[in-house]
């Protein structure tokens, strides 16, 4: 709604403030809640791998034991059963982004159509089908690999839950009005939605991480944990020295898959900051608590808002929630310590209990956080270093289960000096804008953070600063 006076748009509260759940409800909720990653502890008992000691020659050394590191690994042995192929870990198999994250595997290999079109439109058009041929190898190779990482085809739901949403979820797939998206998902705050068959599918996250390692010991990859990279040599044209707390590989290839953490190609460090995120998980739903929000297609669900949220089922019927809060803090660190924020799952469980007020009594099991790699591009960027010798990509913005594995292929045909079309990509060949140093990095994350707040309580009126950025190629809707 407009004022007369000023043309601007009011502040209106949004639909998790108007209607939100009594404090003790939602402290009730989280009361028998544990700070502990569902996944990871679901996944059973993780095998472990050895520290590595001594000297090693490979042609080819991953760092890194995510889902980037482990399908280079599994792909580069697919390519040539022969090489000889060495993954070094710092913490375990999975035990980050890899095995804690949401378990969306998309499609888009740009964070949507509308990011990527408005960066890439010359090759939009390519990347769409490179993102869905993509998808379809990695389902592929659940099958041919016998991945045991329950995955499910089920879609992509974007729900809308005010109404100036409406019809940007009725430009998000099959367009859905009211009695339509809640069908699907029978949420009262539900207004109207738009359904993707083909684009999403779900995993169980640390299930794919272990199952991938799995599957590369078995093709006869070294893979070392409690490893952790302290220097990267080279000479002008010979092989690439890497350096750890106990020994050292010397490789013809490297392929870095730090995601998060700091990158050993040290001038690729500015283009990335760490994003804190936060995600519940509820007990199992009851089949009384299942067929009251409906959700017969277990589609993967994410709301429409700038702080928007995405949630799913798992196997066992409990409901994944997160999103929201995005945090940054200074310097670009990543702590244990910040994945401790109560007041980030309060807010959680209360916008839970707003989108499903018929699971009134429903309890969390779990809640956790994790550091997403965010990039200006919001998607991966690749990169080459040592005169082709190193590869490297990075800055997945929580879109890295499907997309490392295509992140995989390109560092691979780069290191190979392959011309391909995942090569031949603008998005592949250029590095997106840094981000600029401290305090100037924080400043800016902050403002921009609280001006899509605003903008989510003004009708999705973006303000100067979010519309500079989006001139600036910046920006992001998301």
């Amino acid at each position: 709604m407009l004022t007369r006076d000023t043309g601007r748009r009011r502040s209106h509260p949004t639909v998790y403030e108007r209607l939100a759940p009594r404090p003790e409800a939602v402290e009730a909720a989280l009361a028998g809640s544990r700070e502990a990653v569902f996944w990871l502890e679901d996944a059973g008992e993780r095998p472990s791998h050895p520290p590595l000691a001594g000297r090693r020659s490979a042609d080819l050394a991953v760092v890194g034991a995510g889902y980037a590191g482990l399908w280079t690994a599994v792909l580069a042995k697919r390519r040539n059963p022969g090489a000889r192929v060495v993954v070094l870990e710092a913490g375990r198999v999975g035990w980050a982004a890899s095995g804690r994250n949401g378990g969306f595997c998309e499609a888009s290999l740009t964070h949507g159509e509308s990011n990527g079109r408005s960066r890439w439109p010359d090759e939009y058009d390519e990347l769409d089908r490179l993102g869905r041929e993509n998808l379809d190898a990695l389902a592929a190779d659940v099958t041919e690999l016998r991945l045991d990482c329950q995955l499910e085809r089920t879609g992509m739901l974007s729900v809308a839950v005010e109404p100036h949403q409406v019809a940007w979820a009725h430009e998000s797939g099959e367009p859905l009005d009211r009695e339509g998206v809640r069908a699907r998902l029978d949420s009262p705050i539900a207004l109207a939605g738009g359904f993707e068959a083909d684009t999403c599918a779900l995993v169980h996250p640390a299930r794919l991480a272990l199952e991938l390692a799995r599957v590369a010991v078995g093709l006869g990859v070294e893979v070392h944990e409690h490893t952790r990279v302290t220097g990267l040599g080279s000479s002008r044209s010979g092989p690439v020295t890497l350096t750890t707390q106990a020994g050292s590989v010397v490789a013809d290839r490297v392929a870095l898959c730090t995601n998060v953490f700091p990158s050993l190609v040290r001038r690729t460090r500015w283009h990335t900051v760490p994003v804190y995120d936060y995600v519940l998980m509820t007990e199992p739903l009851t089949p009384s608590q299942l067929a009251s929000v409906g959700w017969h297609g277990r589609e993967g669900v994410g709301d429409l808002a700038n702080q928007f949220h995405y949630l799913r089922l798992t196997a066992d019927d409990r409901i994944l929630f997160g999103g929201y809060d995005a945090v940054y803090h200074y310097g670009r660190r990543v702590r244990p310590a910040y994945e401790h924020r109560p007041d980030s799952h309060r807010r959680l469980a209360a916008h839970f209990l707003t989108m499903f007020p018929q699971l009134d009594g429903v309890r969390f099991s779990h809640r956790w956080a994790g550091a997403i790699d965010t990039s200006t591009q919001f998607c991966a960027f690749h990169g080459l270093a040592r005169g082709g010798r190193v590869a490297y990509a990075a800055g997945f913005t929580g879109l890295g289960v499907g997309a490392t594995r295509f992140a995989a292929e390109v560092m691979l045909d780069r290191l190979s000096g392959l011309a391909t079309p995942r090569t031949d990509l603008q998005m592949v060949r250029r590095l997106p804008l840094p981000f600029p140093p401290e305090p100037v990095a924080s400043a800016g994350i902050q403002l921009t953070r609280a001006s899509l707040d605003r903008a989510d309580h003004r009708e999705g009126q973006r303000n100067l600063l979010l519309r500079t950025l989006d001139r600036l190629g910046l920006g992001f809707d998301s």
